[in-house]
């Protein structure tokens, strides 16, 4: 629940007064509903546990701001988005651990951290030797076309070398493709969440970890990949 702290205290910098208690009751129902693999076995529970959460939150907003009106459509923003950014995204994590067998969800899990891991540090290296085009200044100053490239490339051939490893089930030209998602994806969750900062004003999410922000900063190029991986994983190996 670190990463939700970090998000609503981001929040809180801008004075929109998130509901902290109603989304980590939310984030909670969610969070369950993963555990018992609600996408695959219980899609119902999961659209259950959203519309509750949503009305909830819309109800309880309407009271907590009876004195100030013009704060509600901010707060109840916040305390929706946090929840859907952070546990339902997030969610699929677990139900890639929880939705196939042991062995499966254990190469799946490896295989996106390898390929997450490996895009972020080809796009580093290629960026810092290559790098001269900027993708998005306005939103990330340090983030080039150049580093794009650089760890898309990496994604393929960390997938690639993935599948030689250890995921001998997987095939090469699937698996190249859904690394090359994957960390296009994970490229777009972090300018998100680097625009996330720039609008608080915050250079990184918190200072938890010396050197790298907060769990928020580390958690950013994984959310947006999650749901790639959890339905590539249905449909692949059924």
């Amino acid at each position: 629940m670190r990463d939700f702290f970090e998000f609503y205290l981001l929040t809180k910098k801008l004075e929109l007064k998130a509901d902290a208690g109603i989304a980590y009751l939310g984030a909670a129902a969610l969070t369950v509903s993963f555990i018992f693999d609600a996408p695959a076995k219980a899609p119902d529970l999961l659209l259950c546990v959203i519309s509750a959460f949503v009305i909830t939150a819309f109800a309880t907003q309407a009271f907590r701001f009876r004195q100030d009106f013009s704060k509600l459509l901010g707060g109840l923003g916040v305390t929706i988005a946090g929840v859907f950014y952070l546990a339902f995204l997030g969610g699929f994590l677990i139900a890639v651990r929880v939705g196939f067998d042991a062995v499966l969800s254990s190469k799946l899990l490896l295989f996106f951290f390898f390929v997450v891991f490996g895009s972020d540090a080809g796009a580093y290296f290629a960026g810092r030797a290559l790098g001269k085009h900027k993708l998005a200044p306005a939103i990330s100053p340090g983030k080039t076309v150049e580093g794009l490239i650089g760890g898309l490339l990496a994604a393929a051939g960390f997938a690639a070398l993935a599948i030689v490893l250890f995921f001998h089930e997987m095939a090469y030209l699937p698996g190249i493709a859904a690394a090359i998602v994957i960390a296009a994806l994970g490229v777009l969750g972090d300018l998100a969440e680097s625009a996330i900062k720039r609008g608080s004003g915050a250079k990184d999410a918190a200072s938890i970890l010396p050197g790298h922000g907060g769990f928020l900063d580390r958690l950013d190029s994984l959310l947006f990949g999650a749901p790639v991986l959890y339905y590539f994983a249905r449909f692949y190996f059924g």
